[in-house]
Parts: structure tokens; sequence; C-alpha cells
């Protein structure tokens, strides 16, 4: 194991206990927001934890066998050269475990997801397609268990379909469809054509994380600043004699918020205090809008022949994921819902390149 890696997981090692002796502090439950932050931290790295305490173990067992090599009887030493060859499996094995522990957990792995496949280059032919993939994606959510809602749907004349976004429900739905979004392509000879020449097509499939509702906004008093002033009024037996009305500045957005129709200090600074909820959750939405549609287009491409992803070859039966330069003569079994074929080379092949980045 290198020198660096091994500083890191002494590193988390110690943090783990740390977090122990934090959360033993029973003083801890009063503030539950930090409670919850530190067992979530505890959680991550608890299985770490664990396997550099067995590796550690291993490496003792390694160290003793490594005295038995130079004793003298041939028969223990027979035994150390096989407990040798077995300590170096399992070592080697934990060591490939305990560096996929350590990539980065992507926050969206639990989540649901929107599907969206569109038509692209290729007219009807792309149109059928569409309707070929979501046959494709559906029987993969059924071998997964996973409830699936066509949310919206334009259909082709010709047959299959223009556009059509699913919702997929289920245990970790993203984690095993994230690497789908891009430009499929396939070439087939059509029904329709006589010469028997090979068409090709394009449609693109974006996989959009299902992200949790903003419905409520929660303001931390640091980021206000509140101020109290006296309500202007026509005068007479009204005017206020008090500061009444308030002001809210919410200092990251610099919005303000100001409220005065009520007599009562209390009253305004609730009344401010909604609008500015408000004004907040609107700002937020749009953000949320804004970003999901940011991320469909990156995903996608233009969808042009070029930017291909994939192509589904249907007279040679071959199927390419043109990212990893795999290739599988089994097309009718991935378009039959067996898409771990290729979602798990996919997978494999990101963790290698995360691998790479962070040790």
């Amino acid at each position: 194991m290198k020198d660096t890696l091994y500083k890191k997981l002494e590193s988390l090692n110690q943090r783990y206990h740390e977090l122990h002796q934090s959360l033993e502090d029973h003083t801890l439950v009063q503030d539950l927001k930090k409670f919850k932050l530190l067992s979530k931290e505890l959680s991550k790295i608890k299985s770490i934890h664990k396997g550099f305490k067995e590796y550690q173990a291993l490496e003792n067992l390694m160290q003793e066998n490594e005295n038995l090599l130079q004793d003298e009887d041939p028969a223990l030493k027979d035994l150390a050269i096989e407990e040798k060859e077995s300590l170096e499996s399992r070592m080697k094995s934990l060591h490939e475990q305990i560096k996929i522990m350590l990539i980065p957990e992507d926050p969206n792995d639990h989540r649901n997801v929107f599907l969206e496949i569109r038509a692209a280059v290729g007219g009807a032919e792309a149109a059928i397609f569409v309707g070929d993939l979501l046959k494709m994606y559906l029987r993969y959510a059924e071998k997964n268990k996973w409830t699936a809602e066509i949310i919206q749907s334009q259909s082709s004349e010709q047959g299959g379909y223009k556009e059509v976004v699913l919702r997929l429900i289920g245990k970790s739905v993203y984690s095993q469809l994230k690497f789908e979004s891009g430009a499929h392509r396939i070439q087939r000879v059509p029904t329709t054509e006589t010469q028997g020449r090979l068409h090709t097509s394009t449609c693109t499939v974006a996989v959009l994380p299902e992200v949790e509702p903003v419905d409520a906004i929660d303001i931390a008093p640091q980021e206000l600043r509140i101020d109290t002033f006296r309500a202007s009024g026509a005068g007479g037996q009204h005017v206020q004699k008090t500061d009444s009305a308030i002001r809210i500045v919410h200092l990251p957005t610099n919005l303000t918020i100001e409220c005065q129709d009520e007599r009562s200090q209390h009253k305004n600074k609730e009344r401010a205090m909604s609008l500015l909820k408000a004004k907040l959750l609107s700002l937020a939405q749009k953000q949320q809008h804004q970003e999901r549609a940011s991320t469909r287009r990156s995903l996608i491409g233009t969808g042009d022949r070029s930017e291909r992803i994939r192509t589904y070859n249907i007279p040679q039966s071959r199927f390419t994921d043109h990212r990893i330069q795999l290739t599988l003569y089994q097309l009718d079994a991935v378009l039959a819902g067996d898409l771990n074929l290729i979602i798990e080379p996919l997978k494999h092949h990101d963790q290698i390149e995360q691998l790479a980045d962070t040790l």
C-alpha cells in the first residue's frame, strides 16, 4: 500500500475515534443538528475504519509469517509459504475494497430520476428508436423492482415517440442510470427500405436526479438585518408613537422587505418574514428550474451523430459504448433490459478514474 494512502487511512482512523468520543458526550444531544452531522460522518467512515483494522491485522500476520519463513524446519517453511500466498491474496483484495470505499460519494446516487428520451436525427426512424429505448429502460426498471411512471409523452404518427419522460422510483436509481445521458445511435435497415440500405438515426437521453422540492425556506438569524422605525401616517390619534414598523434585509440576496401596516411590531415582523420567505422560495424555485435546464443541455449535447456515446447495430447484433471502447455482441439481451452488461463496466471505469484523481 502506498504511503499516501496509508497516511490517509491513519488520518481517517483518528477521525473515527474523535467522532466516537464526541458522540459519547451527552450534552451534544442538545444540539441536534450537530449530532446528526457527526453521526452521518461517522457512518460514512465506519466501513473504512473496519477495513483498515482488518488490513493492519493481516500486516501483523504477514510479519509473523515472515519470521516462520526463516525457520529451519522444512514443514514449517512450506506452511509459511502457503500462508504467505493466502495472506497476499487477502491483502490485495482488501486493498482494492478500501480504495473503492475512499471514492467520494455522489450525493445524488440514492435519488429517483427523471429519464428523458427525445428523437434527434433520423425522422420517423429516430422516433421508433425512442420507443425501443423506452421499452429497454422499462424492462430494466422491472428487473430492479423500480416503479416507473410516464410523466409526459408525444407520439409519432409513424410509430414510436417524438419524446417521452419517465419518472423512475426505487433504490439507488440515479447511481445505476447516471451514465446513460448522451446521444444514442442506432444502425438498421428500416422496414420501408426497399434496397436494404443501412440507416443511422439518433436520439438523446438525459438522466436527471429528482431534487427535493423547495417547499420550505430555512433562514439563519445571522443572514438577516432587522431594523425598526416609526411608521408614517396621516396624523391625529393614529400617529405611531413607537417604532412598530419593520425593515428586514436578507444579506445574502440583499432582498429588503418593509412592513408597517400593523400597529404591533410583532405582527409587522411576522408579515415581513412571511413575504421574505415567499420571495426567497420563488428565487430558489427559479434557480432550481434553470439548473435543471442547464444540466439537461450539458447531458445530451445537440444529438448529432458525431456526439454519440453508444451505438446499437441491429444487423450485427452489436452494442458499443464509445466512452470505454466496449463492444458486446449481445444486443438482444441489452434491449431486453439486461443493461448491467454495460452499466457495471461503466461504473468500474468511473471508479478507476476517480481513484486516479483522489489517490
